[in-house]
């Protein structure tokens, strides 16, 4: 169904028909019988999907990866889809409106998507209010946390540190992302001084009344080996819980679509960075030697590309572009892949 239906959707600006798709999905839900309905399609539970990964228990391994969920406001709605966790953010501390429209340009010819959305978000006391009147019922929700873009780089950790405390009741882990290519300057905080004053920051705040959260460092698909390698070394120091592999890429090598939509700034997402996002999955988790959980990302359009990242390394996966252009039923064929598996007693 949805294969027929994408044509038309994407006949609309991107920015466009994702509210217009996620405003019917939240009255939709508002309609008695609908979520059981979406449940019973897309939904797959079995106990041996189950995993426990930075001392949290998921569903199961597939989750929703952070730009899709912005301001907390279909978690639900969006659980309903089969989920295993879902990441809302970027948030940051205060309000802000991100870039100019447009920001967000599709390449099927690629099956990609380049956004400059620049975090644009209700800021982090929206967010945890919604959360806290949210019926989550064991599902796993990350926060994906983010400076705001005036903020300079010297003082980034202070909004780092405010959206932590802010959402700290409310989610389950976090993901400091130093790594968006659309705020300026930000990826210099993937350099070592001030990444491990930011984690290291955290750390030291990361204990309220004898709870901790898990801290996620996301990290973009074109650092070097070697500073990969610091990476690595960052977050042994640091004893952060893991690493997400990888955010979006400013590459754009091997494209297939126009010049007019490839030349546009921002960060590419997508089919484009299957392969790139697996090999560094797989470069820290051999540099490691497993030492920390990864959680894969980046070109996941089918369950096999689900599955490479889990033999790379990853413990878990998230969707986004993918989730675009193969529809819903992704995460289900994605699960079921995983059952198979685990059903023919192979390593998953």
């Amino acid at each position: 169904m949805y294969q027929l239906l994408k044509p038309l959707l994407f006949q609309f600006a991107p920015e466009n028909i994702h509210h217009v798709v996620t405003s019917l999905l939240k009255n939709g839900n508002r309609v008695p019988g609908v979520a059981y309905i979406q449940k019973s399609i897309f939904q797959l539970e079995d106990p041996r999907l189950e995993r426990e990964v930075f001392g949290l228990k998921f569903k199961n391994p597939v989750g929703l990866g952070a730009g899709f969920d912005k301001n907390a406001t279909l978690v639900e709605e969006l659980s309903h889809l089969g989920f295993g966790f879902i990441e809302i953010g970027t948030v940051t501390p205060l309000p802000q409106p991100g870039n100019d429209q447009p920001r967000m340009f599709r390449l099927p010819q690629d099956e990609a998507l380049i956004n400059r959305m620049g975090f644009n978000n209700e800021g982090a006391d929206v967010a945890a209010t919604r959360l806290k009147f949210l019926k989550r019922k064991g599902l796993i929700i990350g926060g994906n946390i983010g400076k705001n873009k005036v903020t300079p780089n010297k003082e980034a950790v202070h909004d780092y540190v405010k959206a932590f405390d802010t959402l700290f009741d409310e989610v389950d882990y976090f993901v400091v992302n130093v790594s968006s290519p659309n705020t300026p300057g930000l990826r210099e905080l993937q350099e070592k001084a001030p990444l491990k004053n930011i984690l290291n920051t955290l750390q030291e705040r990361n204990n309220k009344n004898g709870v901790s959260r898990p801290i996620l460092l996301k990290i973009a698909p074109d650092l070097t080996n070697d500073q990969l390698d610091d990476i690595v070394e960052i977050v042994t120091e640091t004893k952060i819980a893991g690493v997400i592999a990888t955010n979006t890429t400013i590459s754009r090598e091997n494209l297939q679509s126009s010049t007019t939509l490839t030349s546009e700034t921002g960060g590419l997402s997508g089919k484009p960075l299957t392969k790139r996002s697996t090999e560094v999955i797989r470069y820290i988790a051999t540099k490691s030697n497993k030492a920390f959980p990864i959680i894969g990302v980046g070109g996941i359009h089918s369950a096999q590309e689900a599955l490479d990242k889990l033999d790379a390394g990853a413990s878990l996966v998230q969707i986004y572009t993918g989730f675009i252009y193969e529809g819903p039923l992704l995460v289900k064929k994605i699960n079921q892949a995983v059952l198979k598996r685990i059903q023919e007693g192979k390593s998953v």
